[in-house]
């Protein structure tokens, strides 16, 4: 029997003052049977990076599609946004980027990032639209505490630091950017 997908509902409040959005979102995340706290809280963050009237979660590692785990789409089909996590290989961040406008990849995983970058970074220096952020693995085990089947968080978004909060905890996030799109 397979086993079933764990379902969290979040509510999202950003404060984004570099972009200037802010915005109340009500979402509802599958976690996999695969996925740990740590990665869905990742995919989490991302979405609060990138928050927007038009991105979704996909099926992701449930689907059996070719797709992006998060996304932005137009309403005429074009990927706008196709985000990433983990430490893909060359092959999938080549397709995705030949597929979306821009693409970001959220690394995590503590010491296993900078082994995984050396060996990939040349490679994925020619793609123009790629970004590849590294998310320490302190604040992605941080984050991870937060985790409940009913979430109430706020995110705060200021000068590249993020500040993610429940009613009782504070958590400073600080990606570091391994390569900028063009």
């Amino acid at each position: 029997m397979a086993l079933k997908a764990t379902v969290f509902k979040v509510q999202l409040q950003i404060a984004d003052m570099d972009r200037h959005y802010y915005q109340d979102h009500s979402l509802t995340l599958a976690q996999h049977p695969s996925e740990n706290d740590e990665r869905m809280m990742v995919r989490l963050l991302a979405f609060a990076l990138n928050a927007s009237e038009t991105l979704t979660f996909t099926k992701g590692l449930s689907g059996e599609d070719e797709q992006a785990e998060l996304w932005d789409c137009s309403l005429s089909g074009e990927v706008n946004l196709w985000v990433e996590f983990g430490q893909s290989d060359e092959k999938w961040l080549r397709k995705a980027c030949g597929r979306a406008r821009q693409v970001q990849l959220y690394c995590y995983g503590g010491r296993s990032v900078p082994v995984w970058w050396k060996n990939s970074e040349q490679a994925l220096q020619r793609y123009q639209n790629l970004s590849v952020y590294d998310i320490p693995e302190e604040a992605v085990k941080a984050m991870a505490s937060l985790v409940s089947r009913n979430m109430q968080l706020q995110v705060s978004i200021s000068e590249g630091q993020i500040w993610l909060s429940d009613q009782q905890n504070s958590v400073l996030i600080e990606p570091v950017c391994l390569k900028q799109a063009q």
